[in-house]
């Protein structure tokens, strides 16, 4: 128990820490007042034993209540929001803690990860931790607190009763321990299960298009259904095995007070207790069995917190890239490549490839699907780090900027777009937040999105659903694109920016992308003949390799694999129904 809460502890921030601290000291003061109902006690019965109740009594025990009460109250009511405080801040720092530690670490870790993995530790866990912590650790630590207070206050009327707490209080450690052990064995099983049923939805919601079209709802389904039943067995399971121990513990707290009980009246019918201290350990007995008893219950919730704290950290300690680099605007744009080699496990994905960009040329890489062409461009672009060799942009090696500085040499325009749920205009200044709505605009009519922006509901001021939802492909293709244009960085990098667009959409957004690409340096993936035919240099990257090199004609010479892809493409562009 005390090992979690001190886990805890140090995965909170310094000053989430030091609100906590203050809150346990304040939880000692709180122990105090409830322990005076002891005494408040005492002098009603010391007046009822000795035939002399007076006001003098009963004003007194109600004015010891007084102060018990209201203390109670007062520093409750502080060491409560203290605690809110703490756990919901610490929470929210440790969420956005986590967003920037993902920026910079290597896209290996987002294909090893499934995306329910990382959204159920920034959601669920956060904000079961937020939630579950706070009150578990308020109670659990009041407990441990008033417990020892009472105990204190107990071995100074009476030794022997102390000894009987104290044995109660070590069986029903004991009992605890063996809940945690029990709860750890559990936790396991539901903290897959809570993963696999955020990764279900995702995927279910992500591919209904899919599943309906090729009338797979029942098997989608229950694919769904399962992840939710083997989530309702994982929590049964967790407290299933945490119920017996939880019963031994609240019998144990029940027998502390029966045993506390038998023993006044038995020291004082030996002679050996006042009638007085007997009446007050009686009235001990409950306030042992309250404490320890609310303690017990919420301290079955501390591996909650662990799991939490682990999961948490299990992403805060993947190895980010080291971004500690120098923030430099390069005297040229120039990419250069040397000898890279890049292994993603332990297949090679990229082998001894050298190449040189110039700026403000074009750069087209074709090439058979896994060849290797887009983990090319993710090098360049430090998405990952080479194994082997380097790269260097403007004759510096990119490891030697500071990942922000280096990121602003480049733009970026992926053949899958992603808008967030927000604006138009704010989906468009996303690189750029400080932009003017003036540049904004501009950047639009340049990417051909004016008009049908301007069309929408409230304009710019339109709010698009979650990953852009509501528009069509080619509308958030062009978002994308004046994006891009509003960053305005001297490189941009195209990933088949063009292939799934319809004809419709086809001649705004090659109109775009020429206003995108004028005078910057361009590297493209693409498989579409005439966006590679007036490239400056072609790569065809095969097997990790540099297959060929050269431009449309030199390449058309030779019998290789961009002769035989350019063939493919211009008899696939002539087939037709006769």
């Amino acid at each position: 128990m005390l090992a979690i809460l001190k886990k805890f502890f140090d995965f909170c921030g310094e000053e989430d820490r030091r609100k906590l601290r203050l809150s346990i000291i304040l939880g000692v003061v709180k122990a105090f007042f409830a322990a005076l109902r002891i005494p408040a006690i005492g002098v009603v019965a010391m007046g009822i034993i000795n035939n002399d109740m007076s006001a003098k009594h009963i004003w007194g025990a109600v004015g010891i209540m007084c102060v018990s009460v209201l203390g109670q109250i007062l520093i409750g009511l502080k060491t409560t929001m203290l605690q809110c405080e703490a756990g919901y801040h610490c929470s929210c720092n440790k969420r956005m803690e986590i967003a920037e530690h993902l920026r910079y670490l290597p896209m290996g870790f987002f294909n090893q990860n499934s995306l329910g993995r990382i959204t159920n530790i920034t959601t669920n866990t956060m904000e079961g931790l937020a939630d579950v912590a706070t009150r578990v650790i308020m109670m659990t630590t009041q407990g441990i607190l008033t417990t020892a207070v009472i105990t204190i206050m107990v071995f100074c009327f009476d030794w022997r009763v102390g000894l009987i707490i104290l044995a109660g209080v070590a069986l029903f450690g004991v009992f605890n321990v063996l809940m945690q052990l029990s709860a750890k064995r559990a936790a396991p099983r539901k903290a897959v299960a809570d993963e696999a049923l955020v990764s279900a939805v995702i995927e279910y919601v992500q591919g209904i298009a899919e599943v309906k079209n090729f009338n797979l709802t029942g098997s989608q389904a229950k694919k769904l259904a399962r992840a939710i039943r083997e989530k309702c067995k994982g929590d049964t399971f967790l407290e299933f095995s945490v119920i017996p121990f939880m019963t031994l513990q609240n019998i144990t707290t029940k027998l502390i007070g029966i045993l506390m009980c038998i023993a006044s009246v038995k020291f004082y019918f030996a002679g050996t207790m006042e009638l007085l201290y007997a009446v007050m350990m009686t009235v001990s007995s409950f306030l042992i069995y309250e404490s320890l008893e609310l303690m017990g219950n919420f301290s079955a919730l501390l591996r909650t917190i662990d799991i939490a704290v682990t999961q948490a950290q299990g992403v805060l300690s993947e190895p980010a890239m080291d971004i500690s680099g120098e923030d430099i605007s390069p005297k040229n744009h120039d990419i250069e490549l040397s000898h890279v080699g890049f292994a993603y496990e332990s297949r090679r994905i990229i082998d001894d490839i050298s190449l040189r960009i110039p700026e403000k040329t074009t750069t087209a890489i074709v090439g058979p699907s896994g060849g290797g062409k887009t983990t090319l461009t993710s090098l360049i672009a430090r998405f990952w780090d080479v194994q082997e060799g380097k790269v260097t942009l403007g004759g510096r090696n990119v490891k030697d900027y500071s990942f922000d500085s280096l990121m602003k040499n480049f733009s970026f325009v992926f053949q899958r777009v992603y808008l967030f749920e927000d604006t138009i205009a704010n989906n468009i200044r996303f690189g750029e937040p400080e932009a003017s709505m003036d540049r904004v605009i501009d950047a639009a009519k340049k990417a051909c999105c004016h008009d049908f922006i301007m069309q929408l509901p409230n304009g710019y001021d339109t709010v698009i659903g979650e990953g852009g939802a509501s528009l069509s492909g080619g509308e958030k293709q062009r978002i994308s694109i004046a994006r891009a244009i509003l960053k305005d960085s001297p490189i941009i990098i195209l990933d088949e920016a063009t292939a799934n667009v319809d004809p419709e959409n086809e001649a705004e957004l090659v109109k775009a992308v020429e206003a995108l690409t004028r005078d910057k340096t361009i590297i493209m993936i693409a498989h579409r003949l005439k966006t590679v035919r007036n490239a400056d240099q072609i790569l065809v990257i095969d097997r990790g390799c540099i297959a060929q090199c050269g431009t449309h004609g030199t390449l058309m010479k030779e019998d290789g694999i961009y002769r035989r892809f350019v063939s493919e493409r211009s008899e696939a562009a002539s087939w037709k129904i006769a």
